[in-house]
């Protein structure tokens, strides 16, 4: 998959479900980071969630701007930022709220098998 080592960012409702769909189908943990411009923890974050990308060719990362795709946000009750949601096979198994980086690699970790 071409976008393996790199965090994919969803821009488009399409791009969002062809994500979902690609994580079904190779049975690959899903990290969603949800985000937005104007928030500054998550820039802070934006280079966590690269370096566990680089590493970690068993899982898709995705960045969605809640300000871009707000009906995604509002699906997954988004309500601080930035928000990590883990699906496995389209179901959420975990999620947290913060700019907590040793709870991402450890919840990276913990699914990512």
């Amino acid at each position: 998959m071409a976008e393996m080592g790199k965090v994919i960012k969803c821009h488009t409702l399409a791009s969002w479900n062809q994500q979902l769909l690609k994580a079904q189908q190779y049975n690959k943990l899903l990290v969603v980071n949800f985000t937005a411009k104007w928030c500054g923890p998550c820039h802070a974050m934006a280079h966590v969630l690269e370096e566990l990308a680089k590493k970690m060719n068993n899982v898709i990362f995705l960045k969605v701007d809640i300000d871009e795709l707000n009906t995604v946000a509002n699906e997954f009750e988004v309500t601080a930022l930035p928000s990590y949601h883990f699906l496995k096979n389209g179901r959420l198994v975990e999620k947290f709220e913060g700019a907590k980086k040793d709870v991402l690699k450890s919840t990276v970790s913990k699914h990512a098998t």
